[in-house]
Order: structure tokens, then sequence, then C-alpha cells
């Protein structure tokens, strides 16, 4: 169902846009949009040269339109929520003259139903199934779900798989209908800021609505939904309830799934986000074949070191170097077993670079069990290639604490943490960021605001000097503490390796 198009003819438009702070998830709730009236005063004939270049662009968004709509869906979805009751104490029964063994006096949970409508997108038909790809937040809890067509003909959907890492999920329908229509995917990764693109979906509850703009960016972080893919943004109308529908692209191809919005209003401000086509391709395949989707896991607990202090890298030795740092390792993990140890500054995969956190997760997911991965790290100023055998992520092992190692976030000792926890500057060493419940360090007493001052007995100045000491530590490591004038040692910790 590829679009054909003989020319393509662009226009530049300029948008003023309102910036907002606030991400929010484009599922619509029940209600409707305020309404308002515009009057109209008349039009002006447009020069026959110009209006030549606007009606054959105004072609190509019908036929794009038109192409595309009869695959994109409306997702009527029902979820469970369960809501606490307050506890009783025969009022208001009493107090209106009902029998008080009517009210619960300790509390009781309740379940109530709750409707919304999100977009989805038909990717594929297998004889008589035909899938549909949307959103996590969309239908990944819903206990009901039911898909509408462009034309009117509604089914009862199936949840096949759903993935919260990514937002993303697949259901399905049954029909024998011959005229259901599959769209065609396009290729994200040739996507470029300013090309043009349409976005289409159910926003606010209108149902086969479609908004024009273009890709005002590429590769934008979306961690702050919890979502570890990168996103197109686009300045292309988003609302409420486009969330699951398809971004498309000027030869009719999707080139993402429109997901999230930042707005400071709750409504479209030209700050729309789509998850990259190419980031779900795969989850497809494994939604069908297995529903779910499997990640390669490596064992180790990446911390965004620019977020922590501007002064991390520098004392890690790494300044001006793009990369993932390695704050924490699983015991016994593919990472630990190849080799890799807290605190190396990984800044290539397989050959190519890592220029951030995100992204090394995304690509370390996207690897199969059983698969060699080379990593390029920086340890102690230098750099060595490391193999890993990658596994099979498994969420109850990553959300495992007690294999952490070493269980906290370490952080320069800066004048700022100085004088909020009144160090003297006498005193050197790392201090002890958060701490992970049930981790070693949680073990060892170790406490947010603790200046560890020496590794095995081996005086550390920085973080570079903590990380070299406990490469070289050995399978027993303890930790000298300084803390109001005093200096203690903890106990000894012995890995399990």
């Amino acid at each position: 169902m590829k679009l054909k198009t003989g020319h393509i003819v662009g226009t530049a438009a300029a948008v003023a846009l309102s910036f907002g702070l606030i991400s929010l998830s484009c599922k619509a709730h029940g209600g409707s949009a305020n309404v308002a009236f515009a009057d109209t005063n008349g039009t002006s004939a447009a020069p026959a040269n110009a209006l030549g270049v606007t009606e054959a662009l105004q072609s190509t968004f019908r036929s794009v339109s038109n192409n595309v709509l009869p695959a994109v869906v409306e997702i009527d979805v029902k979820e469970k929520k369960s809501v606490q009751t307050p506890a009783m104490d025969g009022w208001p029964f009493f107090f209106f003259g009902l029998p008080e063994e009517q009210g619960d006096k300790k509390g009781n949970t309740r379940e109530y139903e709750q409707s919304a409508t999100g977009s989805g997108v038909i990717v594929r038909r297998n004889g008589k199934t035909i899938y549909v790809l949307t959103n996590n937040h969309v239908a990944g809890a819903a206990s009901s779900i039911t898909i509408k067509l462009n034309d009117g003909r509604e089914f009862d959907g199936k949840l096949v798989g759903a993935d919260s890492r990514i937002d993303v999920a697949l259901v399905s329908f049954e029909t024998a209908d011959k005229d259901i229509t599959v769209a065609t995917l396009g290729d994200s990764d040739k996507v470029q800021t300013g090309d043009i693109c349409l976005a289409m979906g159910t926003p606010l509850g209108y149902f086969q609505s479609v908004t024009q703009g273009i890709i005002s960016a590429t590769g934008r972080s979306g961690s702050g939904i919890g979502s570890i893919s990168d996103f197109i943004q686009t300045d292309a109308a988003i609302n409420q309830g486009n969330s699951g529908g398809p971004l498309v692209n000027i030869y009719g191809e999707i080139i993402g799934i429109n997901t999230w919005i930042a707005s400071s209003s709750g409504g479209s401000q030209g700050l729309g986000f789509a998850i990259p086509i190419n980031n779900i391709k795969n989850s497809i395949d494994q939604f069908i074949s297995k529903g779910k989707v499997s990640y390669g896991w490596m064992g180790v607990s990446l911390l965004d070191i620019n977020a922590v202090s501007k002064d991390y890298k520098k004392e890690l030795g790494v300044d001006g170097k793009n990369g993932a740092f390695a704050s924490n390792m699983f015991i016994g993990s593919p990472a630990q077993k190849g080799g890799i140890q807290p605190g190396d500054f990984i800044i290539s995969l397989n050959g190519h670079d890592v220029k951030s956190t995100d992204q090394l997760v995304r690509e370390v997911g996207g690897l199969m069990a059983g698969e060699t991965a080379t990593f390029r790290v920086i340890r102690g100023g230098k750099e060595m290639n490391i193999t890993v055998k990658i596994e099979e992520r498994s969420d109850k092992i990553a959300a495992d604490n007690t294999n952490l190692w070493p269980g906290f976030v370490a952080m320069p000792l800066t004048s700022e943490l100085r004088t909020k926890y009144e160090i003297d500057k006498k005193v050197k060493g790392i201090i002890v960021g958060s701490v992970f419940e049930k981790s070693p360090a949680a073990a060892l007493r170790l406490r947010a605001g603790d200046i560890i001052t020496a590794v095995n007995d081996k005086k550390v100045g920085n973080v570079k000097e903590f990380y070299e000491a406990m490469s070289t530590a050995g399978n027993e490591v303890w930790f000298d503490i300084y803390s109001d004038g005093h200096t203690v040692s903890t106990n000894h910790y012995k890995l399990n390796k």
C-alpha cells in the first residue's frame, strides 16, 4: 500500500511554539473538546502559478490520507481500576436511617471499570487474524478492547502482547473480510528534520483526524515518561487520543507511532513525539511469535553522570568524551563474566560510538540472547575492548538489588556538597549518593552522605581513584568512612563471583 508520488513539492511555514514542561500521555478519556465558532468574510483568489503549487501539495496530502486512513483504527478500551473505600463508623448510614451494617467499618478495596479511547494502525494480516499496533498505555492494561474501522465496522479485540519499556502493544481481531487495509511500514532511520509528515488518529475522540506538520527533531530522549525509546519530534498537532496512531511520511509510509506530548495545558502546543517505527518492527514479530518482547541484558546499572555533577567526567578522567557510565554491576552477570567493572566508561558497542546512556540501553536491549558483543571502555584513563556474551533480560533479576555491586551511587566531593554536609577541605574521598535497598552497600550500613576515604585501606581522593581501588580489591572489600571527625571501617563484604 505504498503511495507513489511523481513530484514532491515542499513548502516552508513559520510556526510559533508554546514551550511546555509537562509530558502527557495521549490517551483520551471521557469528555469532549470545547466548541468555538469563527466567522469568515469571503475569500481572495491566489495567483494561478501559486495556486498550482498549493494544489499539487494538497493533492499529495489527499492521496496519503485516502490510502492510509483505512488502516487507522479507533481503539476503545475498558480498564479495571481499584479504589480504597474509607472506613465507616456508622455515619452517614446512621444519619440517613440506613442499617449500619451496610457500611464497611474497616474500609475495602472495590473495583470499577474506566473507559478510554486511543488509536492504532493495522500492520499485518495472517489469514483471518488482523494485527493492530498501538501504545502499551492505550491497551496494555485493558480488560476489554473494541476496534473500530474507518467505515464503522467494529470487532472485539484481543491483547497479543504489551511492553512498558518501549510503550508498545499489539492487539488483534478476527475477520474473513478481504477488504482490510494493511499499512506500509517505512524506514524511520531515513527521517530528517524538516521532512513533511502527517499525524493520524482519534484526538479528543474525533475519529479519523489528520494533522500536518514537519519533523522538528529526531533522537529525542523520553526518559521522563519511563520509555527506553528515542523519539521523533513533530509539530503536527497531537492531542489526547492520538496515542497509538501513525506518524506518516509523504509516501504514505508509517515512520512512527504517536505516543506523548509536552504541554503546559494538556493540549497540543507543537511538541508531539512518536516512537520511530524501526524501534518497533522487531517487537511486532516477537509479540506474534511469543507474546512478549525479549531484551538483551549485560548486567550493569548505568548512570547519566552529566546529570549528577559537572565535575564528574573531570574527576573520572573522561572529560570531553561521550559514552555511558557503568556505576554498578550485577554479581554473576554477563558483564562481570566478560570483565566489565563498576567505574568503566563505555564509549563504543560493536565498533560504533556510544553517545548517551539511553542509546546504550536501547542497543543492548536489541541484542539477542547468546549474541557476543564487544564493548570499548575507558578504565583508569586507558581504553580496552571487552567481549560480553549477552543473556536475555529478566525483570526479576534486573530488579534484584541484592546482587547489585557496590549498591550505591559514588559522587564527587564537590565544594557544594562539602558545604551541605559540613565536610572539612582536608578530607579527601568520594561521597555516597543514593543507596539501593537490600544491596551490598545497604548490608554494610552505608548511608547517603557518608564519605568513603579508602577502599581496602587504600586511600582514595576522587571518583577515578575510588573505582581504580575497587577494580583491584579482589573478592573481599571494605571501606573507610569519615563521619563527624572520625574514621571507621565497615565490615568486609565477600563477593561471590
